[in-house]
């Protein structure tokens, strides 16, 4: 198990390139199973997830090529189904979240589709009744194998239905979309994750000769065709690291330009850091944010204390509440951070408190956070990270403290950031990776 040894208390300057949206990755590598002609996909982060996926689809028959770094051709013209009973398959994809986007496709292309329950982040229950209920609605039946937590769907034709999903859920509706564009007749999608990462898988099928209507919106109608062609498709910045990168600017009190974030695709997030008190400056695709001693927290307009919390989009992502937490912690001010999808996500904050953080865990979903204002660091520590996005944020913590903290456990953020060490390095962090 590898660790990061980090001397904090170190200003940070240059320039950071945002990698390829992990999120989106997962999903648009998913949908190569619905073609058998090649398709190419760049600006791929070279995460272990998504590195991951990549050698369960060869494994399953997919040709894949990399011809560059980040730049990858697949063609799924001869699939061995059989491997998806396999042991190898069965430790492959419980070990990955993401893996659960193969059955859409599958379930379209040939029927049939297998997958274990599937691991990711332990950050509370993720129930997948959205996936499987919307797959049943299009006619498959649905098992699930308590012995071995094997889930299976079959279908002899799908067919178009309309459905109001329980919840909008991102991994679910992609799923449901996939398997919707080969579906014969319409399908009509309400409450349907609007997100960027699926307003871009909604893209890339149209752009393989899918009909998709709505896109952007919570209301998706899809008319099933026959069959999907190839195509050339580029992921999106992710939106995390360049939040990540934002608070880790205010932290450190130091001058960093974001380069190429794609702005547009940002939403509410730029916003909400101003909330904080955090300047930052849009020059053309580039954020600058520049070095400041103190950052003080808004209050709400009757003066109430601010409250921060994660929604569906167009609000707030989870996946970026860890980050806000941690910044909030040397601002001025107090702030309530309210994680509302998962209750184990805001259980890091005991490491925070050892090294000084005022912080009240209210419950599992809210913990209220009174910032120290710069006026006292918080104190270098050993920790281990519980997951990617918690990972990142004690990272972030730090990199800010005084004294050298060490980090285990840093699969995790090799999970969902690439070389982050030699990228934060190459601007004066000091990170040293012990495996």
């Amino acid at each position: 198990m590898a660790t990061f040894k980090i001397e904090g208390g170190n200003q940070l300057h240059g320039d950071l390139y945002p990698q390829g949206a992990k999120n989106e990755a997962l999903q648009v590598i998913c949908a190569v199973l619905l073609t058998p002609y090649k398709v190419q996909i760049s600006n791929i982060p070279e995460i272990s997830d998504v590195l991951k996926l990549i050698e369960i689809l060869t494994e399953l028959g997919v040709k894949t090529e990399r011809t560059s770094k980040g730049n990858y051709t697949f063609q799924a013209d001869d699939i061995r189904l059989d491997f998806l009973k396999t042991d190898i398959f069965a430790l492959q994809a419980a070990s990955l979240r993401g893996s659960i986007m193969i059955l859409g496709p599958l379930l379209a292309r040939f029927g049939i589709g297998y997958i274990p329950q599937p691991g990711g982040d332990k950050i509370g229950r993720r129930r997948l009744d959205t996936h499987f209920t919307g797959l049943q609605k299009l006619g498959a039946s649905f098992t699930y194998n308590p012995d071995e937590h094997f889930f299976s769907v079959e279908v002899s034709k799908l067919k178009g239905a309309y459905m109001l999903l329980d919840e909008a859920s991102v991994t679910g509706t992609a799923n449901i979309v996939m398997a919707a564009t080969m579906a014969e007749g319409t399908t009509t999608i309400y409450n349907a994750a609007c997100e960027p990462y699926v307003q871009q898988l909604c893209r890339m099928l149209v752009s393989m000769g899918a009909v998709i209507e709505g896109i952007g919106s919570n209301l998706l109608s899809i008319k099933g065709v026959g069959s999907l062609s190839g195509c050339a498709h580029q992921i999106l910045p992710d939106m995390i690291e360049v939040g990540s990168f934002i608070g880790l600017a205010a932290m450190t009190n130091s001058e960093i330009t974001i380069r190429n974030a794609g702005i547009q695709h940002l939403g509410i997030i730029p916003e909400q850091f101003k909330r904080l008190g955090i300047q930052m400056e849009e020059r053309n695709d580039d954020l600058f944010i520049p070095a400041q001693e103190h950052y003080e927290i808004e209050t709400f307009i009757d003066g109430s204390i601010m409250n921060i919390a994660d929604a569906p989009w167009p609000g707030l992502t989870p996946d970026l509440l860890s980050i806000f937490l941690v910044i909030a912690t040397q601002a001025k001010g107090s702030v309530l951070i309210h994680q509302k999808m998962f209750e184990s996500r805001l259980f890091f904050v005991d490491k925070l408190i050892d090294m000084g953080a005022q912080i009240i865990l209210c419950d599992p979903h809210r913990a209220t956070v009174i910032g120290l204002d710069h006026k006292y660091h918080l104190r270098a520590t050993n920790m281990s990270s519980p997951d990617i996005r918690a990972g990142v944020a004690l990272l972030i913590a730090a990199l800010s403290a005084q004294g050298t903290s060490k980090i285990s456990n840093i699969e995790q953020i090799d999970r969902g950031y690439e070389k982050i060490d030699e990228r934060l390095n190459a601007i004066g962090a000091r990170i040293t990776r012990i495996d």
